[in-house]
């Protein structure tokens, strides 16, 4: 007799979708079909889509640190409810820069988080030599940022090449977000000097020709060190047609998507403000520019989805378009906004859990354990209904950040009960709080 079965429901790969049944036990997937076998509990999912827990690999949870922002406990909350059941975490103001600290964190976890976890390292310029050791530790991946952000220090292009080549030495694999800092450093000087105070210095601070030049540079060093990379929150398609030319001269590089360079537009800082400061800033202007970039999703351009989870409550928002914090709340919408895009026919079921599971296992070495429904596969499970329709409303964000800077849309289709290998972790729309989550040692895991 197995643990559970989640019976009657269409399971949605990747690849396909077929009406089957989901056997598990001891938090494994043993089964998925059409065959009647005893279980201790079964859950009956007739009407409703049956996928993989999404897998989010760039989330912000400030913890250990100042927790103000979001904590673990709160922001995996946030997670399960939505569907998430897999994270790659890494905080900016607790960093881990060396094997100590990752020790430290994974210990400091133990018994916060509501969803499994991997954590990712800062590179930090001096500590280079350090990567290899870090990869060993268990890490996810390398988090580079190439512009000072968050007071992370941004590698110029010779520490960038240096990092590159020793994460390639010993198979790992990096994150970047990029913007020059030469460029945003300038601009920064100019507009302080005019005493800019409005918000419309955002894009100007934070500028498109800065993120090109970064990704440009990124592209030609990873492919001379022959490393694998992702390109962070790629915000136009002209950013993804310079990974494309790089990627045709010999780059490994993902590109990652997130909802904010699909939903906001540009101008939407004029009036919101901090509560659209996060960088690079959104960059569509018209719906052409939204049209270009769901075309990128399904001719596979972007490989997957992420969040870059980082929010701020309303209040540390308020501090003013220079002082505020970077960043938005997404754990609590990005599946919902996923699902809706498949309601309108912007893509398929199957690509939602491409690019949003399956995609982003494979990318940071989590798969074939999660980011599927398949034999062998941790019981991962969300049950979605994709006919229901949520409006989005502040009072129902589970993140700390309290606010959605998509409070007011109608999205169609969402998560009714999430599991983490084979537990109820959330349902209807609630958490269990229950804390179930694991940490998650990365592929190039040494084991001492």
């Amino acid at each position: 007799m197995t643990e559970l079965a989640v019976k009657g429901g269409t399971v949605v790969t990747g690849s396909g979708r077929r009406r089957a049944d989901v056997y598990v036990d001891e938090g494994r997937v043993v089964h998925v079909g059409i065959e009647d076998r005893s279980a201790e509990n079964v859950v009956d999912a007739t009407g409703l889509l049956v996928l993989p827990g999404m897998v989010d690999t760039h989330v912000h949870l400030m913890d250990p640190g100042d927790t103000d922002r979001e904590d673990f406990p709160t922001g995996t909350a946030a997670a399960s409810v939505r569907g998430v059941t897999t994270i790659v975490e890494h905080t900016h103001s607790h960093p881990v820069r060396v094997p100590a600290d990752l020790t430290e964190k994974v210990g400091y976890l133990d018994g916060r988080s509501n969803v499994d976890f991997g954590l990712a390292a800062h590179t930090w310029p001096d500590q280079i030599d350090r990567l290899g050791e870090l990869w060993g530790a268990g890490v996810t991946f390398f988090k580079i940022f190439t512009c000072t952000t968050h007071g992370v220090p941004g590698l110029d292009a010779a520490h960038l090449g240096d990092a590159l080549a020793a994460i390639a030495a010993v198979g790992g694999i990096c994150l970047i977000h990029c913007e020059d800092e030469s460029i945003t450093s300038q601009a920064e000087v100019v507009l302080r000097h005019q005493d800019r105070n409005d918000y419309g210095l955002l894009v100007e601070w934070r500028n498109r020709a800065a993120e090109e030049v970064a990704v440009a540079v990124a592209g030609v060093l990873a492919a001379r060190h022959g490393a694998r990379a992702t390109i962070a929150h790629v915000s136009t398609p002209e950013v993804a047609g310079i990974i494309q030319w790089a990627r045709s001269i010999g780059a490994d590089l993902g590109a990652e998507a997130c909802p904010q360079y699909f939903a906001l537009r540009e101008d939407e800082v004029l009036t919101e403000g901090p509560l659209r400061k996060f960088t690079p800033p959104a960059r569509a202007r018209t719906d052409d520019d939204v049209a270009s970039m769901w075309s990128l999703v399904r001719d596979g351009t972007l490989t997957h989805v992420a969040t870059d989870h980082a929010p701020s409550t309303r209040s540390q928002k308020d501090a003013g378009i220079w002082e505020a914090p970077f960043g938005l709340p997404g754990l609590d919408t990005t599946l919902p906004f996923l699902l809706d895009a498949a309601h309108r026919d912007l893509i398929g079921l199957e690509d939602v859990v491409r690019l949003y599971a399956e995609a982003p296992a494979r990318r940071y070495g989590l798969f074939p354990r999660k980011g599927q429904v398949a034999v062998g596969a941790d019981a991962d499970l969300v049950l979605i209904d994709e006919t229901g329709s949520w409006t989005v409303s502040d009072d129902a964000i589970v993140s700390k950040a309290g606010w959605s800077p998509y409070a007011g849309r109608t999205l169609i289709g969402g998560a009714v009960a999430t599991y983490l290998r084979g537990q109820l972790i959330a349902e209807a729309g609630r958490p269990l709080d229950e804390r179930r989550g694991r940490f998650l040692a990365g592929p190039g895991f040494s084991g001492r």
